[in-house]
C-alpha cells in the first residue's frame, strides 16, 4: 500500500475527518481567475524577474510543456533547458531561457521558478549559439576524453533547446 494511500486511510479513520475534510479543496485543472500570480523567477546569487501583475507563466517541465495560471493546482515541476515566457497583466511578455531547475507552484496563486543560470532571451545572439553548437559537436563526435564527451552532449542538448527557443 502506497504512502499516500496509508496517510488518506488514517485521515478518514479519525473522528473529527469530517471537518477536516471541509478544509482541504478537491481540485482538477487550473481554473482561470481574476487575480494575478506572484512570480519570483530567482537564480542562486540574483533575483532576475519579480512581480504580482503576471496573468500566465509558460514553461518547459520534464513532464512536458505547461501554462500556469492564478489558483492553479499546488506542484512541484523539474524543469528542462527552455524558455520561460511570462505573460504581464499589461498585455506584453518576457521570455527568459533557463538550463534547468524547479517550479514551484504554492496556493495562493505563489509561483516560484529557480534556476541555476537564466538570461533574458533578447541577451542571446543566433550566429554565437551557432558557432557553439559546431564545437559541442565536435568534441560529442569522439575528438576527446570520456568526461570531455559527455560534458559536450550536454552543452549540446542545452545548446539546441537555445537555438529552438531563439527562432
Amino acid at each position: 500500500m502506497s504512502a499516500l494511500r496509508i496517510a488518506r486511510t488514517a485521515v478518514r479513520a479519525r473522528p473529527a475527518a469530517a471537518s477536516i475534510r471541509t478544509t482541504f479543496q478537491r481540485r482538477g485543472y487550473a481554473d482561470v481567475a481574476a487575480d494575478k500570480i506572484q512570480l519570483s523567477l530567482t537564480l542562486p546569487h540574483q533575483a532576475i524577474y519579480k512581480s504580482t501583475n503576471v496573468v500566465q507563466v509558460n514553461l518547459a517541465a520534464e513532464s512536458g510543456e505547461m501554462g500556469i495560471l492564478a489558483n492553479h493546482v499546488p506542484s512541484i515541476e523539474q524543469l528542462k533547458p527552455g524558455l520561460i515566457e511570462v505573460i504581464e497583466e499589461s498585455g506584453g511578455s518576457k521570455q527568459f531561457f533557463l538550463s534547468g531547475g524547479f517550479a514551484v507552484v504554492q496556493p495562493g496563486s505563489q509561483l516560484s521558478i529557480n534556476a541555476v543560470e537564466g538570461f533574458p532571451i533578447e541577451d542571446f545572439s543566433a550566429d554565437a549559439i551557432k558557432n557553439q553548437i559546431a564545437e559541442a559537436q565536435k568534441i560529442a563526435g569522439g575528438s576527446g576524453s570520456e568526461q570531455d564527451v559527455a560534458e559536450a552532449k550536454i552543452e549540446l542538448e542545452v545548446l539546441e533547446s537555445l537555438q529552438a527557443a531563439m527562432k
